[in-house]
């Protein structure tokens, strides 16, 4: 019986192009480019599954053009690369990967939260140029972060874990809003507080972005809601691009309106807002919040565990389209 074929749209590690050869005849994108659409097309007709990354556009266009597609894996927490209504409307079975990363980006996002409030990435730039000729009592000061408080727009996984670093480890105030409030056990031993959002905007100290990327969520954090934080407050987005405007943002820094900003994610990303590079009170890093050895091996065996098991004829573990089982079950 003739095997599946899959696209792996991007480089990944060879134990995983290994594991999923054996259940597949792998297309592997060796040299780790991102394919143009058309490409990207041509590369997948005639295959019953992908391997993506998140670069990777899933869209109706790109379906009408596949109708042997049957499985899309990203290898990310996001998909805001898949058109899922779409997906959905083609039969194709959608999957990320949750969970997996979790820790490790809250760890991420606490240090550049951190990095920004004390001017870390600022001062160093500063070092470098050869610039430090004395000390000065006012030289880089920046905030505490500790006791201060931390606001958390969205508070799934990832945002309950920042909290949980903030309240135990630093003694910080923790605030948050999201689309629901969590249930009581799970605030209690943060002593998190859910708030409207006017109010998160009004007291935390430091902002951090954890919510996903919809069309209800775009510029969530524009001119108005950055006029309304503290001057002397910073913001983080470790959640995905579009969250933030980025151009608001870079004037609300250059004008000091607040005090400082670390982002992981961009609008239009690989491209980076040209006015935030001109800027000197930001933290910027290329998308990595996820980026450790341990962690993306862990993304690239769920995103193949997912896709073995949607071509296999199971439940992927992490599906976010179940109503395509349904459709094909009735």
């Amino acid at each position: 019986m003739d095997r599946p074929a899959i696209l792996v749209a991007r480089a990944v590690f060879p134990e995983t192009l290994a594991r999923l050869a054996q259940h597949f005849d792998v297309d592997a994108s060796a040299d780790d480019r991102v394919l143009a659409p058309a490409e990207l097309a041509e590369r997948l007709r005639g295959k019953a599954g992908a391997f993506t990354t998140g670069s990777e556009r899933i869209d109706a266009a790109l379906l009408g053009a596949c109708p042997q597609l049957r499985a899309v894996a990203n290898m990310a927490v996001g998909y805001n690369n898949f058109d899922l209504a779409a997906c959905t409307a083609h039969g194709v079975l959608a999957t990320n990967t949750p969970d997996v990363l979790t820790e490790t980006t809250a760890d991420f996002g606490f240090a550049l939260m951190m990095a920004a409030a004390r001017r870390m990435a600022e001062s160093e730039r500063f070092l470098r140029r050869g610039e430090w000729r004395r000390w000065s009592y006012d030289m880089f000061t920046g905030s505490d972060v500790h006791g201060a408080t931390l606001g958390l727009l969205g508070m799934g996984r990832i945002g309950q874990a920042i909290a949980r670093r903030g309240a135990l480890g630093f003694g910080m105030q923790v605030i948050y809003h999201n689309r629901s409030r969590l249930p009581v056990e799970r605030e209690a031993p943060l002593g998190a507080r859910y708030v409207d959002k006017a109010t998160l905007l009004r007291e935390a100290d430091h902002l951090v972005l954890v919510l996903p990327y919809t069309a209800a969520s775009h510029h969530a954090i524009g001119a108005a809601e950055l006029a309304a934080m503290k001057p002397s407050a910073t913001l983080t987005n470790v959640a995905r691009g579009g969250v933030v405007d980025d151009a608001a943002l870079a004037a609300a820094l250059r004008e000091r309106r607040i005090a400082a900003a670390a982002l992981d994610v961009f609008e239009g990303e690989p491209q980076v807002q040209a006015a935030l590079l001109d800027v000197s009170n930001v933290v910027l890093t290329p998308h990595i919040a996820s980026a450790t050895v341990a962690t993306r091996r862990a993304m690239a065996e769920l995103a193949a565990t997912n896709l073995i098991a949607a071509l296999g004829g199971e439940r992927p573990p992490n599906l976010l389209n179940p109503e395509v089982l349904g459709r094909a079950a009735g």
